[in-house]
């Protein structure tokens, strides 16, 4: 039997991204599949991410605007 194999550590940011250590595979709801080498990547939560389901930090500026009105009330 082969040795077990280390778990993938996946780190949940709150109102961020989904961190996993890659390299990973990523399997779309379209059935394609998209690879990344990195030793960590950042997978979109938000869905806003243009290079989708990379993260792009455009969670950033929503956040930013959302706090500005809440900040202006």
């Amino acid at each position: 039997m082969p040795p077990a194999a280390e778990p993938r550590r996946v780190v949940v940011v709150p109102g961020g991204p989904v961190l996993v250590e890659g390299p990973v595979e990523l399997v779309l709801p379209d059935g394609t599949s998209v690879r990344s080498e990195r030793f960590m990547v950042a997978v979109c939560a938000c869905r806003r991410s243009k290079r989708y389901p990379f993260c792009d930090t455009s969670h950033r500026r929503r956040v930013r605007v959302e706090a500005e009105a809440r900040e202006s009330e």
